[in-house]
């Protein structure tokens, strides 16, 4: 059973049936202005009790002086907050001052590799740097709360810490135990920890899984060695269990080293070793099971919780990492780009009987997935929120899955390419859908984006807050702050 929200087109609106052909183009271009609006134009009304801001960053400048980066995750990162207070909106937006951004603005040249653009360097220079390597500090993956301070966060160990109002940078936060690390920490909130993962690359590599409280205070929980490293976006977390997806697109740490290719140029699939799911113990830091099934590839795991001994794992995964070359800036301006479909499938870790069954969990694409993370992350749940595409094209269209009953919604407009939806839970009901989805929007049509706030039962549209210009497409952000 599905179900389809689509509202009319605002007055500005051209008809459309939907977006298509070469406007998502505008999502990848450059965005160089920077502003502080104390108050956007809001078409419609916002709940009474949302309060707090959203915090996103993503990659906003495509261009190093005359040189053109190669990939989306490549960009200069960009901070952009929304706070709102009595039905008002508010908005700023600053580049990230990182090592990265001001090196680059400072000399005109890129001045630390990225994902898949490197710096032009010679032979010497490439060998030197593998003896001691220069790592970005770029954060334009993900934001996080560390403590009672907000970080910027990409796939290398130097998350910077900003200020939540001037949207400053203030340094590296900390470094965790490894070269690697992913943007998706977890929040223990027994604890009052960062939890996270992080590759430890030499002669002898190891996964290592650590808890960060504050800056100065790290505890590593477990470290397991690995030959062969898989490419890690994410992992995820149960009240007992940390569980990692070691997909089949592996690298030798040597070839990082000395390669001479861009960081993600150096992996390779090989789907003969099949996808390994490894369980760790929270408590003791022991391995509690290593499992191997069909291969797959992905970048976020959705949700785990656990069930009659077995752990039960969600996630959007594509049949092989070819998303990775679908997302390099030449692929991403055609006019129909050609996404791969990321499905949400559910894995069950028997782990009595060291075997995983798996299956598709609905139909319809799911990307940048989000569930009620405060309530249920960990835990059985109900719905996820996410993004997927209907044409080949880019993602146009917000999506909603009951994963108990496979049920599908999804909320679309006219010309309008939505982002992430951030789920804020309702403070006056415990319904896990109550609440609101709060998705940055490209408008192609108007050559500009608003954000979007939905109702996350039925994704009917509760309001629009304009923007006066485009929002490149970025990856991920969090609500931070009460309701009222």
């Amino acid at each position: 059973m599905s179900a389809t929200v689509s509202p009319a087109a605002p007055p500005s609106a051209q008809p459309a049936a939907h977006a298509s052909g070469a406007a998502h183009r505008l999502g990848f271009s450059t965005l160089d202005e920077e502003v502080r609006l104390d108050s956007l134009d809001v078409e419609g009304a916002l709940p009474p009790w949302l309060a707090g801001s959203l915090v996103r960053t993503g990659p906003a400048k495509f261009e190093v002086g005359e040189r053109r980066l190669r990939h989306w995750f490549d960009g200069m990162a960009m901070l952009h907050r929304f706070s709102f207070s009595d039905g008002r909106v508010s908005y700023a937006s600053r580049f990230l001052q990182s090592r990265a951004y001001t090196e680059a603005q400072r000399t005109g040249r890129l001045a630390f590799p990225e994902f898949a653009t490197d710096p032009c360097r010679s032979l010497f220079k490439r060998v030197a740097s593998a003896f001691s390597p220069s790592l970005t500090d770029n954060g334009n993956v993900n934001v996080s709360r560390l403590g009672d301070e907000l970080i910027a966060m990409t796939e290398t160990p130097l998350p910077v810490v900003f200020d939540a109002e001037t949207l400053e940078a203030a340094g590296v936060a900390y470094r965790p135990p490894g070269q690697l690390t992913t943007a998706h920490p977890h929040h223990d909130p027994e604890r009052g920890e960062l939890v996270n993962f992080a590759l430890h690359l030499g002669a002898r590599s190891h996964y290592r899984f650590f808890a960060q409280r504050g800056r100065s205070e790290q505890r590593l929980i477990a470290s397991v060695p690995v030959r062969e490293p898989g490419y890690v976006h994410s992992f995820a977390m149960t009240q007992r269990f940390l569980v990692l997806a070691e997909f089949p697109f592996v690298v030798n740490p040597a070839r990082l080293a000395l390669g001479g290719r861009p960081y993600i140029e150096n992996y390779r699939w090989k789907p003969e070793r099949g996808t390994r799911f490894l369980v760790v113990d929270r408590h003791t830091g022991k391995q509690a099971a290593s499992l191997r099934t069909d291969p797959f590839f992905g970048f976020h795991h959705v949700n785990a919780y656990e069930r009659d001994g077995e752990v039960v794992v969600d996630a959007s995964v594509y049949r092989d990492p070819g998303i990775i070359d679908a997302l390099y800036l030449e692929a991403l301006e055609r006019d129909l780009p050609g996404l791969p479909t990321a499905q949400l499938r559910r894995f069950t870790l028997d782990l009595d009987a060291g075997a995983v069954h798996h299956e598709a969990v609905v139909d319809e694409g799911l990307e940048l997935a989000r569930i009620d993370y405060r309530r249920r992350n960990g835990r059985p749940y109900r719905y996820a929120w996410g993004v997927g595409h209907r044409d080949g094209g880019w993602l146009d269209q917000v999506v909603k899955v009951d994963v108990q009953e496979r049920d599908v919604r999804t909320w679309s407009a006219p010309g309008c390419y939505p982002g992430e939806p951030v789920f804020v839970p309702d403070p006056a009901s415990d319904r896990e859908d109550a609440g609101v989805l709060l998705s940055v929007t490209l408008d192609a049509h108007s050559g500009s984006s608003f954000l979007a706030v939905l109702d996350a039962g039925d994704l009917s549209e509760l309001a629009r807050a304009r923007v006066p210009h485009h929002i490149p497409f970025s990856f991920h952000g969090n609500h931070f702050g009460g309701a009222r």
